[in-house]
């Protein structure tokens, strides 16, 4: 299967198949499997004091949100805290490693490899978490392939061009009851992200899906998509809050947060 015969989907994470290892267990929902070319998702389950190893990667870039437990992360000798909402950004040419704590730890993995024509960063951030609210794209009025409703959505930018990433990115998005990240496409992207926290829901093509933490949506090249969390009365009123982005970076999305594009050599 291509990229031009894969079509978007939602994987539910009860739907993850692992392969068990002596660390823990692996999963890829988003991968060659379904037809995803540029970008991998894998899902990383670690034993409580286990270590899981990626080795050097000389052509590929990777970033790691941890889901549940607490550890710490290595590129290639700096060593970072993890927790909850914890982020890592592993360039080309570094090894990465994940240990985990007595808890156990659950990281989502986003790997690419890129294609040698990228502008590098000589010092991008290799650390950050999904509240990094520094640089945000608020009110996305997407591409009206669904009515937007209420009023727009937050997306916090944590790994970008602006923190030296050439072709990988991690957004947040932060919807509060009423709030949507509206419907859009990448023309040149395939997208994967995740629902972290909270229950809400994912457009994919014509329909809002339920989702809960965990889940993962993939939209190829073309394909509509957005989140958001419906407003109501009922017990529900936490925030629904995503993560992932699309791969390589849509510059579009900087454009409409009124920022550069441009890598930097933070």
């Amino acid at each position: 299967m291509s990229a031009n015969d894969a079509k978007g989907c939602i994987i539910r994470r009860s739907e993850f198949v692992f392969s068990s290892f002596d660390w823990g267990a692996v999963a890829e929902p988003v991968g060659p499997a379904m037809g995803a070319e540029l970008v991998k998702l894998n899902v990383v389950e670690i034993a409580p004091g286990a270590v899981w190893r990626l080795g050097w990667a000389f052509e590929e870039e990777n970033t790691v949100v941890v889901l549940d437990g607490t550890g710490h992360g290595d590129i290639t000798g700096e060593r970072f805290r993890l927790g909850r909402g914890s982020s890592v950004y592993s360039p080309t040419g570094k090894t990465l490693e994940l240990a985990a704590g007595d808890e156990g730890m659950t990281a989502y993995v986003w790997r690419t490899k890129l294609d040698g024509g990228e502008t590098w960063a000589a010092s991008p951030k290799l650390a950050g978490a999904l509240s990094d609210d520094d640089v945000q794209l608020r009110g996305f009025s997407g591409i009206g392939e669904a009515p937007t409703e209420g009023e727009g959505a937050v997306m916090n930018f944590v790994f970008w061009p602006g923190t030296g990433s050439p072709r990988l990115c991690l957004h947040c998005g932060v919807q509060q009851p009423g709030q949507t990240f509206n419907v859009h496409v990448h023309p040149d992207s395939e997208e994967a992200f995740i629902a972290f926290q909270g229950v809400g829901q994912l457009y994919m093509y014509d329909q809002w899906n339920d989702v809960e933490p965990g889940d993962v949506l993939f939209a190829p090249p073309g394909v509509p998509h957005g989140a958001r969390k419906p407003g109501g009365d009922g017990p529900d009123t936490a925030e629904f809050i995503t993560c992932g982005g699309p791969t390589p970076f849509d510059s579009a999305l900087y454009r409409a947060a009124g920022v550069s594009a441009d890598v930097q050599a933070v």
